[in-house]
């Protein structure tokens, strides 16, 4: 399939993920939700196991404002991006992130270290990418005290 412009398309794609991580680091979770269709639906496992389903952005800012409030630094580094086409208006893509979330504990400061591979499911709408669906799968976790 031929997409007009289509490395445009793609950085568009990886603003929208790079954006989305930003926003993560700054507790912005009110302003990730307009990267969302309405409709959108997240669906997060931690070492396999569903940890948290969300539908909706009203759902999914319930559940990210709440993961976060955990944690005073939060931190994102994106790696790979793999975008396949569907159509000109569908996308899917697999992406990397290493994800640290630093909180206290016990007055001590933790450290928790994520490897994280993300599936999405991307919908062009009024000429914008939105994420439709995110699999969130944390696949290596580590957490240690630091500091």
């Amino acid at each position: 399939m031929t997409i007009p412009n289509q490395q445009a398309e793609r950085q568009a794609l990886k603003d929208l993920v790079d954006t989305f991580s930003n926003l993560a680091d700054e507790k912005r979770v009110a302003e990730q939700m307009a990267l969302f269709t309405p409709d959108a639906q997240v669906n997060t496992y931690i070492g396999g196991k569903l940890f948290a389903q969300a539908k909706g952005t009203a759902e999914i800012e319930q559940v990210f404002s709440s993961f976060l409030a955990q944690f005073h630094s939060v931190y994102h580094l994106n790696g790979q991006h793999t975008v396949t086409f569907r159509s000109e208006t569908e996308a899917e893509a697999i992406n990397y992130c290493a994800v640290k979330l630093v909180g206290e504990q016990d007055g001590k400061q933790v450290l928790q270290d994520h490897s994280v591979r993300y599936q999405d499911t991307y919908i062009k709408q009024g000429g914008k990418w939105l994420i439709s669906q995110r699999i969130a799968n944390f696949m290596i976790s580590e957490t240690r005290v630091i500091g």
